[in-house]
């Protein structure tokens, strides 16, 4: 079914994106001959492209946009021509005075949906369902609520295993206190044969340096504010992960890993990995009350499980 030209436009951090995600799934079955672009961060909307959700990326960064966040602002004569051609607008800005909004419709017939750019904390709905909600507009019901991106492994053949590990997150509040992780990473390396990734963005890379120093360097892997896209590949050859309430580690659950969220500080009902082969580990007192021999055991639950 073609109904056109579909903007879809997503801001937001890696984690809120990937949440959107089943959205532009949405749409693209519905919308199979449909050409879907986004309009968001391009090292964050790669992600849609990669799945195959999308047709191409626009940045949302862009200096000739600036004229449609203020009012009465310029509307760039290019974007404008651009955002005329498109037959639908599903936006998930932040746009409560709808200026937005109200200068797209300057340059623009299309039909505009307005869907919220975050869920409400108090309704206990998920994040998935909270974005998939505006496509009813568009006769889209029950759709699939579960992020995925698809991605194609390559075979390894190293027999020993290897655990994915994020030890970051966008908030220090979020994240398990890095003694824990060092003792986990010391139990790791003595215990267990596996191979170990430690995933971190640019501002993590000082912490990953000081627990790189403790795993066996013939059994290290370090993936530094590497792009998401290769990140996926990367992270679905792994056997299993464990990270914190953040981006990568939606990003592991939508690539189909089997994996372990230390959580705290935010609600599960909202924002916890939509996937089956995720679950968490939360103790009422705090994440630091988390003891790196509970989680290794639940880890090793989870490598054991893993396929040869």
């Amino acid at each position: 079914m073609s109904c056109g030209r579909i903007l879809v436009i997503r801001g937001g951090a890696i984690g809120d994106f990937i949440l959107t995600l089943p959205a532009l799934a949405a749409l693209r079955k519905q919308f199979r001959q449909t050409y879907i672009e986004v309009l968001g961060y391009p090292h964050v909307a790669a992600l849609a492209r990669l799945a195959g959700y999308v047709n191409d990326i626009r940045s949302i960064e862009a200096r000739a946009l600036a004229g449609f966040f203020a009012r009465n602002g310029h509307l760039d004569e290019a974007l404008s021509e651009h955002f005329a051609s498109f037959n639908i607008i599903v936006s998930y800005l932040y746009d409560p005075d709808e200026i937005f909004r109200e200068n797209m419709a300057c340059c623009s017939k299309a039909q505009f949906i307005a869907g919220p750019h975050r869920p409400s904390e108090g309704e206990n709905v998920h994040a998935t369902e909270v974005f998939l909600k505006p496509l009813e507009r568009l006769a889209i019901f029950d759709a699939e609520p579960v992020p995925r991106i698809p991605v194609a492994t390559k075979p390894d053949r190293d027999v020993r295993k290897t655990l994915a590990l994020h030890p970051g997150s966008g908030s220090e509040t979020k994240n398990w206190p890095e003694e824990h992780w060092t003792e986990l990473l010391k139990m790791i390396g003595a215990g267990t044969d596996w191979r170990v990734l430690l995933v971190g963005g640019e501002a993590e890379q000082a912490r990953l340096q000081r627990l790189a120093s403790i795993v066996p360097i013939e059994r290290l892997s370090v993936a530094v504010h590497q792009p998401l896209t290769e990140l996926a590949v990367r992270s679905a050859s792994c056997d299993a992960f464990l990270g914190h309430d953040s981006g990568i580690t939606h990003l592991a659950a939508a690539v189909g890993l089997p994996g372990l969220a230390l959580w705290g500080g935010t609600n599960p009902k909202i924002w916890r990995p939509r996937s089956d082969r995720f679950g968490l580990l939360i103790d009422e007192r705090g994440l630091a009350h988390l003891e790196p021999p509970r989680v290794l055991a639940a880890v090793t639950k989870l490598m054991d499980r893993a396929v040869d």
